[in-house]
């Protein structure tokens, strides 16, 4: 069956956001030319255009697409009714699922954090917000924390996503043995532990 134009197009566009995350491999968005991307994968500069408006529309398209089906699993494990030791364990569970099978969007987002332009590191954190903000609703409906403030309820799940953002990182910067992963998931189950075993012995401000 032949092809359809709309096909094409988003076989192209795959394939420029795919060039993207190799050509960021090592070095950061804002170093990251049309030219190179257009070359990678075999378009003319100009054709690029009827994908993307520019090299930082691309970075926010990869920024969604790193977030969004993780937002979505995290989200999913909440909706079971989970204890905390539930939310702990499938939360790291997951986390390290998906940094595995995304590696290339992990990285990413790891470096574009902190390197990338100003649009794209805005969008980044926004996306993390987002999934403190989620946390912070569905802690919220958890046994323990009916008296707290919503202010508490939103440290607490920054604490928690910031450590499950320095878990990502440090799978990614570490060599990939499995005992050393381990060893990383290990002490991420740790700490998300003793935040929330001092999280439940938390008295908010009247």
């Amino acid at each position: 069956m032949a092809e359809t134009r709309g096909e094409r197009k988003e076989r192209t566009r795959r394939a420029i956001l795919d060039a993207a995350l190799g050509l960021c491999e090592d070095s950061s968005l804002v170093a990251l030319s049309l030219r190179q991307v257009a070359k990678e994968v075999g378009i003319v500069p100009t054709a690029f255009y009827r994908h993307f408006d520019s090299i930082e529309a691309l970075g926010l398209a990869l920024v969604d697409e790193s977030f969004v089906s993780l937002r979505a699993m995290l989200r999913d494990i909440r909706r079971g009714d989970p204890s905390y030791a539930d939310i702990v364990d499938l939360s790291i569970d997951i986390l390290v699922q998906h940094v595995h099978q995304q590696r290339a969007h992990f990285l990413f987002i790891a470096r574009e954090r902190g390197a990338g332009p100003p649009a794209v590191r805005e969008a980044i954190r926004h996306e993390i917000e987002l999934c403190e903000r989620e946390l912070a609703t569905d802690l919220a409906r958890l046994p323990g924390t009916t008296a707290w403030s919503a202010e508490d309820l939103r440290i607490l799940s920054n604490l928690i996503v910031m450590a499950m953002v320095a878990t990502a990182e440090a799978i990614l910067s570490a060599p990939q043995r499995a005992d050393t992963q381990r060893q990383i998931v290990e002490t991420a189950r740790t700490q998300l532990r003793m935040v929330l075993v001092g999280a439940l012995h938390w008295k908010s401000r009247t």
